[in-house]
């Protein structure tokens, strides 16, 4: 069941990325500065490559929203490609500019070129690169961002960080960490967590599988590019025992509190009123300037993987990208719970639980 729905478009190199949001209520306000500041949060961290340097992300509201507000209609935001300039030729939509510059054809381990290639039958690997990139993220936080404002006039709010990056679990050793990678060309992964606060209790339900609000927010997270791993609450439950890992609840003046939550806010796939905290693990970029061996697509020949612009470490914009992903799914579990074509009729059906 969807009620906060959104589809993007764009490719890496292209004119655009683009996304178009079906759901919002009428009436909710958009704050254009705070979703260009989200995207500065995703371009940020340490040890991200060039294209950072080209880029400086900032929306533009196309529809659905006049004087500020919500008119209840579908919204479209658009994010402009500022290196497309360099790439019209190469990324052109008509047939009479077809070249082979910088088309490629060795697969590099660990994206999508293999796998793309043979089921969208392409032998330009660059036709898999453009729109498996994770280029695509820019689109998709400024519509986490969207989610967030929504979710912020039901006192909900949400926040990342990194846990660690290679064997390195502070700042100080993070940089070491990424400054040893980068000069031996090599790349890092790490582990983040994501955190939202002050949730109602009974968003998600047990009723069906795929309405199970771990289950959603599991699957958002997991298909955030180079995340392998997600976890909801402790994530070290394997070692623990049920008396060590489950959270004891109590009353206090007639309010159900808990001393812990290993849970990570969710019971029986639904939102039990503490903290969702979501713990996600991310690969190492695979696009290294020490390239991996591989094959040629089209001779089958043994050949170094690709090279295209890369970061070292993407660990900081992977948390910020997840947060926003969360927030989708918990804006839609609202909009489900409460129901309401306007802000005004949410938020009295929410005042009334």
């Amino acid at each position: 069941m969807e009620k906060f729905r959104f589809l993007t478009s764009g490719e890496s190199h292209g004119k655009c990325l683009t996304a178009i949001i079906e759901g919002l209520p009428a009436n909710l306000e958009i704050d254009i500065d705070f979703i260009n500041a989200e995207l500065k949060r995703r371009q940020g961290g340490y040890g991200r490559g060039g294209r950072m340097k080209i880029e400086s992300d900032t929306v533009e509201i196309m529809s659905g929203v006049r004087f500020g507000k919500t008119l209840g209609s579908p919204v479209t935001l658009v994010i402009k490609n500022n290196d497309f300039e360099n790439w019209q030729k190469i990324m052109s939509t008509n047939p009479k500019d077809i070249t082979s510059e910088k088309a490629f054809t060795t697969y590099r381990p660990g994206h999508a070129d293999y796998a793309g290639s043979v089921k969208y039958h392409q032998k330009d690997l660059r036709n898999i690169l453009e729109r498996s990139s994770a280029r695509k993220t820019a689109i998709e936080v400024a519509v986490g961002a969207v989610a967030k404002l929504f979710l912020k006039q039901f006192g909900i709010t949400g926040s990342s960080k990194v846990l660690q990056i290679g064997n390195g679990k502070n700042e100080e050793e993070f940089h070491a960490e990424i400054d040893k990678a980068k000069a031996e060309g090599d790349t890092l992964g790490g582990k983040v967590q994501i955190e939202y606060e002050n949730l109602p209790v009974g968003l998600g339900s047990y009723v069906h599988w795929d309405r199970k609000l771990d289950g959603r927010i599991a699957q958002a997270v997991m298909s955030v590019p180079a995340v392998k791993s997600v976890s909801i609450g402790n994530h070290h439950a394997y070692k623990m025992r049920g008396s060590e890992y489950h959270d004891e609840i109590f009353a206090e003046d007639g309010k159900i509190t808990r001393k812990t939550n290993n849970a990570g806010g969710i019971e029986g796939g639904m939102s039990n009123g503490e903290n969702i905290v979501v713990t996600a693990v991310m690969k190492p970029i695979p696009t290294l300037v020490k390239p991996l061996q591989s094959v040629d697509c089209v001779t089958c020949l043994p050949s170094e993987a690709h090279f295209e612009r890369s970061d070292t470490c993407a660990v900081e914009a992977c948390a910020v990208v997840a947060e926003a992903r969360i927030a989708c799914v918990l804006a839609n579990e609202i909009l489900l719970k409460y129901g309401g074509d306007c802000m005004e009729e949410l938020l009295k059906n929410f005042r009334l639980q």
